[in-house]
């Protein structure tokens, strides 16, 4: 027996029939991806986190205007530039993508004292200035192109929330009693900030 040939042979058929699979594996609709199988089960979460049929924006309001004291302890809820990231006591986490043209940056100005942030926590944070009146500007560095520009107030935790257009970088002006702070923003990479506890209000 040539079992140069037989191992060719051998060799051949296995080629053949994995040439095969990989075939009709393209023509088949392919099964859920750990990645599409979590976010079947975030859907879930995000429902018993009492947010079923919301999106990420409305989500990001509802938390913001809602005062510290009636917050849930026991929910973890960061802003990342592409997906709010939300969690419960056990730690189970839920993804929920943010708009495609949209970045979101959350503000707190202050005083005398501040903390270290880059991802806002729309649970723990919480800046000096609660429910304080300020004056907020933001201009397109590029353009020039005045993005935002009026009052604001900030909510119960010392922080005021700001959407803008996603791909930029801007100056941001705050302002409230005569002082002011300014700082630059950018909205073009997954790991921007979106959350500035750097404008002292000098």
């Amino acid at each position: 027996m040539n079992f140069s040939n037989t191992r060719a042979r051998r060799s051949t058929r296995l080629a053949a029939a994995l040439a095969a699979v990989v075939l009709l594996a393209g023509c088949s609709t392919p099964p859920p991806t750990e990645t599409q199988a979590t976010a079947v089960q975030d859907q879930g979460l995000v429902a018993e986190l009492g947010f079923g049929g919301m999106d990420a924006k409305a989500i990001i309001e509802k938390l913001d205007s809602t005062p510290l004291a009636g917050r849930n302890a026991d929910l973890m809820a960061s802003i990342r530039p592409g997906e709010l990231v939300l969690a419960d006591a056990s730690r189970r986490e839920a993804s929920v993508p943010m708009p495609s043209g949209e970045f979101y940056v959350s503000v707190a100005p202050y005083m005398e004292q501040t903390h270290s942030c880059h991802f806002h926590s729309l649970t723990t944070c919480v800046g000096e200035l609660a429910n304080q009146d300020v004056e907020v500007t933001v201009v397109d560095s590029k353009s020039g192109k005045v993005l935002i520009e009026g009052g604001r107030k900030t909510y119960d935790n010392g922080f005021v929330g700001l959407w803008l257009p996603r791909g930029i970088d801007a100056t941001l002006t705050i302002s409230s009693g005569g002082k002011r702070a300014t700082a630059e923003v950018s909205t073009k990479g997954a790991d921007d900030a979106t959350c500035l506890t750097t404008l002292q209000l000098l």
